[in-house]
């Protein structure tokens, strides 16, 4: 029986979906997609505290996967629609109110333009969500294939997009976070 429990294992260790990058990656995505989630339960400054705290590891936990190779031929079947991603959007737009914008510094077009570009925090962690929250489902299903594409196509999404907005947000509510604005809630808009 120990041999058996050896055996199946090391044929776990040797698929690259089990392996303990992959593992934690996991954990700290959920954990990504569970703040974005209940945006709305915590105060602004926490929020942003937490954020600033998780970021660098979702960033981190990011850069330690395995590179593999895709298996399947068919794309991974996403499970974010766009009523979902404008619903955490929107919570953690709410969440930041004032302090959800900010300049954007690294457009390729940026360069050229003499106008400065707006960024929102809430859409830049929008966006890192729906690519972590579509892998976690896909690597829930427990199909070794299905797993071992979701991490190629997280580790490419994060390679050409939601990387450097990962960075870009960090960067901002870095400085909300020790800037001198109050971050105390704020009371909802009155309709005059």
């Amino acid at each position: 029986m120990i041999v058996v429990k050896v055996l199946i294992y090391s044929e776990m260790e040797e698929n690259k979906v089990y392996s303990h990058q992959v593992v934690e990656f996991t954990t700290v995505a959920r954990e990504y997609c569970l703040l974005c989630e209940n945006a709305p339960r915590y105060s602004k400054a926490d929020f942003i505290r937490v954020a600033t705290r998780m970021l660098p590891l979702v960033y981190l936990k990011t850069t330690m996967l395995p590179q593999l190779e895709r298996i399947l031929d068919d794309d991974l079947q996403d499970s974010v629609d766009e009523f979902e991603y404008e619903q955490i959007r929107s919570a953690i737009s709410q969440k930041l109110t004032r302090h959800d914008d900010y300049l954007e510094v690294f457009k390729e077009d940026f360069q050229l333009s003499e106008t400065p570009v707006v960024a929102s925090i809430s859409e830049d962690l929008a966006d890192i969500y729906q690519d972590l929250r579509n892998y976690c489902e896909s690597y829930r299903i427990g199909i070794e294939e299905i797993m071992n594409d979701a991490v190629c196509r997280v580790t490419e999404q994060f390679e050409t997009y939601w990387g450097q907005r990962l960075c870009n947000a960090m960067r901002a509510l870095h400085s909300v976070l020790h800037g001198t604005d109050d971050l105390t809630d704020e009371p909802p808009a009155t309709k005059d």
